[in-house]
This record gives C-alpha cells, structure tokens and sequence, in this order.
C-alpha cells in the first residue's frame, strides 16, 4: 500500500510531546491538534482529521499494531456508550475549562504561574526545567503548562487503552472524536 505525507503525522504528535517535555512553550502548537479537527468538520462535515491526520491515533496504531504492544482485544462495551463518551468528553470540556480558568488567573495577576504539569488531573509533576521566564506574560507560560497536561494525560489514557485493548481504543471516545461527531451530526443533518 502507498505511503502519503499524511502517513507519517504520528512523527508530529511524538515530537509535540517531546519538545514540550524540554520547552514548555512549544504546547501552544497544540492547539492545531484542537482546530483542525473541529474547522474540517465544521467545514466538511466529516470525520477526516480523526480517520486520516491523527498523529495520536496513528502511533497508538504503530506502537500497538507495529510494535505488538496491543493485547488487540475488544474494547469494553461500556466504553462504546453515548453515555461514556459524553460523559468523558463533558469531563474533559470541564478540565480544559478548569485550565482556561487558571490561565485567566495567571493574566490577572490573582494567581503565580505553576510551573507543573498535571497528569490525569491528579498527579502533580514538577515541570520546572521547561520554562526559564521570556518576554512574554507568565500566563501564556501557565497556558501551555495547562495545556500541555491535557495533551499528555490522552495520550497516557490512549497508551494504556491501547495496550489493554486494540491499537486504536483510544479512539472510541476520544473528546475530539466525540465533538467532530456530534459537528458532522448536527451538520449532516440539516442537509
């Protein structure tokens, strides 16, 4: 089968994760990874960054199908539900939200930027040599230390998802794959 330039996007998803664990700035880039998706099924009405850009997807397809870290069992009926999927992607809505929040605080000056990276919303990790202070506001900093703790605990819940079940578990019930789905739904439905 023919390889396209798309292919390889799982390249930029594990270089995103790597040059935020040295420079916390570079989480701003992503935000692609949040619009792209939303804007093309806005626009298209399809699912087509999930079924064909994801570079999350696609190592999790690497690492578990490639690799074999996959058990390449079914993922649980329960995890396919309405029920599970809204109910993550409302939970994530209110982590991202949370995040906004304390960015917000940060630009205010109520709040000290937090030089930590949180993972799974419990976890504090010091992420302290990430950041070494530049002309710009402290609350861009706690953006992309918010920011970047939402990137790194999907791609934690995707990894642990994807060794438990099949490759792309992960995708199920995504938060970004269940707001493209419910874009295309709303959309296609007034066609």
């Amino acid at each position: 089968m023919k390889k396209h330039w798309y292919d390889y996007m799982w390249i930029l998803s594990l270089t995103y994760l790597v040059l935020g664990f040295f420079n916390i700035l570079f989480a701003w880039l992503g935000l692609l990874c949040f619009f792209i998706p939303l804007i093309i099924s806005v626009f298209k009405g399809t699912k087509g960054y999930c079924n064909r850009f994801c570079g999350r997807g696609q190592l999790f397809g690497l690492l578990g199908g490639q690799f074999g870290l996959s058990r390449k069992k079914d993922i649980p009926n329960w995890m396919k539900t309405k029920a599970f999927r809204y109910g993550f992607l409302i939970f994530f809505l209110i982590m991202f939200f949370q995040m906004l929040w304390n960015t917000y605080l940060v630009f205010a000056g109520a709040e000290n930027l937090k030089q930590i990276a949180t993972l799974l919303w419990t976890f504090k990790l010091p992420w302290h040599w990430a950041y070494h202070g530049t002309i710009l506001h402290p609350g861009v900093a706690q953006f992309a230390f918010g920011f970047y703790s939402v990137m790194l605990t999907s791609t934690v819940l995707g990894f642990i998802t994807m060794v438990l079940f099949k490759p792309r578990s992960w995708c199920v019930y995504c938060p970004m794959g269940t707001m493209t789905q419910l874009i295309c739904k709303t959309r296609n439905s007034k066609e």
